[in-house]
């Protein structure tokens, strides 16, 4: 299988557009195949200066692979079995005796379906670790766990991030960046210290909220669901602190060559930095079908969505 370089220049061209029309400020792109980059670009401004390949954006959702793919090590290692309760490892969770929350799985918490999808932490909450234990024991469950999938914008890999911190003696953020990012060749994305992160891109806001009917013309219904992610929460991590904190299920900051090639090292795993058939299942195993709100099927493996059969992929 080789490279049609005249699609890839039509890919290009079309990432640019979003530029020309003035639908974003800058887009950095990377294609990569074979464990190679063998495409990127970089176009648009960047706080008034032009976009270059070495500025660093902040991947939003695409941070939580990168930290599901500790836990997969430490299935590897025997330190985690998914099925097992959260509260097997994580004893505080289970809060006042709530018999939901003390059921919930490991497995449940990958795969968005725990029951507890807008709970809420924040700054400066999220800043320590001993304040983000309070905060994870109080939170309540909405159904019960493995009934439902809602997407979990953040509050799940905060559990994620705990267990990792207790089954390891060290920070999630540590962890990720000496178990899988350096291994990879990649520089630290997540926890990026506050004397590190000139050239990441400032966050703004573009565009207008779409009207019912342009949500119905995309999406069948007339309503996104709320997921309690708002402009002013994502703004946040414009403020140098708020990177350094490294929110597992979006705080990670690195450029599209960088999650380029995290995604290559899952299709080859060429430097074995995951057991080979836990890969293989994390990867190729759909443990979540249940469908979302819009009545899709979630597709969701281990840590990670699988592409649809819609023909859209």
């Amino acid at each position: 299988m080789g490279i049609d370089k005249n699609k890839v220049q039509q890919l290009l061209e079309r990432v640019r557009r979003e530029v020309d029309d003035g639908l974003l400020p800058s887009i950095q792109v990377a294609l990569a195949f074979q464990g190679e980059i063998i495409a990127e670009e970089a176009y648009g401004t960047v706080d008034n200066k032009p976009a270059s390949l070495d500025h660093r954006y902040c991947f939003f959702s695409a941070t939580k692979p990168m930290v599901a793919s500790v836990i997969w090590q430490l299935m590897a290692e025997g330190k985690i079995d998914v099925n097992e309760p959260v509260v097997t490892y994580f004893p505080e969770f289970s809060g006042s005796g709530d018999e939901w929350k003390a059921a919930i799985t490991v497995e449940q918490a990958m795969l968005h379906t725990a029951g507890f999808p807008m709970a809420p932490l924040g700054p400066p909450t999220w800043a320590d670790r001993v304040t983000r234990v309070e905060k994870m024991n109080s939170w309540r469950i909405d159904w019960q766990p493995g009934s439902r999938y809602i997407y979990h914008s953040t509050a799940a890999h905060w559990v994620l991030a705990e267990l990792i911190d207790r089954l390891t003696g060290h920070d999630y953020r540590d962890e990720l960046h000496n178990r899988v990012t350096d291994p990879l060749g990649l520089p630290r994305l997540l926890g990026v210290g506050q004397d590190d992160q000139s050239g990441i891109a400032t966050l703004v806001g573009v565009g207008e909220e779409a009207t019912a009917d342009e949500i119905e013309a995309v999406f069948g219904i007339r309503e996104i669901p709320d997921n309690g992610v708002t402009e002013s929460l994502l703004m946040n991590f414009n403020q140098p602190a708020n990177r350094e904190v490294g929110v597992p299920g979006g705080g990670a900051f690195g450029r599209a060559r960088d999650l380029a090639m995290f995604y290559q090292e899952l299709l080859h795993n060429r430097h074995g930095v995951w057991d080979a058939a836990i890969l293989a299942d994390v990867t190729g195993n759909v443990r979540n079908s249940l469908l979302d709100p819009m009545q899709i099927p979630a597709n969701r493996t281990l840590g990670l969505v699988q592409a649809g059969d819609d023909g859209y992929a």
